[in-house]
């Protein structure tokens, strides 16, 4: 028997699962760790949570670091550096998400792959953004820190842009602004486990939305993608080395395009298109790695 925990979120239909199947196929205690709960102390090596010390576990996957993105996740998963850093597995590896979480961080890496995405400007001067707005002609102004499009505004050149991006500005000073691309309706996620192509689904407006999110309304849809996407998103994920992964998968006129690489694929869009138990391969895929 194993003692695998899951980092999560109480609630959550993927943290929630993940903890069920890992009990289920370990055989061990369910634990599902919220992050906001836990105490480390440093000099004893510990971690504790709710009377567990998470030092002492066989392992640990990461579905959620915490409900909603921001910098003060980069803390939490200090803490499991730490832990990793020890000699506790951890899956995927704390540097490794840390990488993607942070969208700059994300973006520099997949530019310096030769990715293509969006047109993309980074800047903190209003006037200079104001410059990226008139090329592009409308654009994406997106948080550094955020999933599912919560906190990102769609900006048009035009004699109200100046006091759209003075007021985007007041509470996001670097400021990330991509142009808006036609997305014909749909985005896919294209998911790797362990650096393998798993399975795409599609993520459809269903509302006049401008974006696909299950947040404002988009549903799933199966989705076979070609030879050219997988490989895309293959090149997209692997720098990263994440152990579960969702690429993020545009297809322009211009050809396919990667938004981000995400740390933590929700498991609900695969299940409903494919039918796989997501939660299920990535629990067993780390308990095989951890009895190696």
């Amino acid at each position: 028997m194993k003692r695998i925990g899951v980092i999560g979120t109480t609630g959550g239909w993927s943290s929630e699962l993940l903890a069920d199947t890992v009990a289920e196929v370990t055989g061990g205690p369910r634990l599902l760790v919220d992050m906001s709960r836990v105490r480390l102390d440093l000099p004893g090596g510990s971690a504790w949570f709710d009377g567990t010390d998470l030092a002492t576990l066989d392992g640990l996957l990461v579905k959620k670091i915490g409900a909603r993105y921001s910098p003060d996740l980069l803390d939490r998963l200090e803490v499991l550096r730490f832990l990793a850093a020890r000699g506790l597995p951890v899956f995927s590896d704390p540097m490794a998400i840390m990488r993607v979480l942070d969208r700059l961080s994300c973006t520099v890496t997949l530019q310096l792959q030769g990715i293509p995405m969006p047109p993309t400007t980074i800047t903190e001067d209003v006037d200079q953004a104001l410059e990226a707005l008139e090329m592009y002609g409308q654009a994406v102004f997106k948080p550094l820190y955020t999933s599912k499009a919560r906190g990102m505004t769609v900006v048009s050149r035009g004699p109200q842009a100046r006091a759209a991006v003075a007021a985007y500005a007041a509470e996001n000073p670097i400021m990330y602004i991509q142009k808006t691309v036609e997305l014909d309706d749909r985005d896919l996620g294209v998911v790797f486990l362990g650096g393998e192509y798993l399975t795409t689904y599609a993520r459809c407006k269903t509302n006049g939305a401008w974006n696909t999110t299950t947040e404002s309304g988009g549903k799933y849809a199966p989705f076979e993608p070609g030879a050219e996407i997988i490989e895309l998103a293959r090149r997209a994920q692997a720098p990263f080395g994440l152990d579960f992964t969702c690429v993020d998968v545009a297809i322009t006129a211009q050809g396919p395009c990667v938004f981000e690489v995400s740390a933590f694929g929700g498991f609900r869009g695969i299940q409903e298109t494919s039918g796989l138990d997501a939660a299920r391969l990535y629990a067993r895929y780390a308990l095989e790695r951890i009895a190696s």
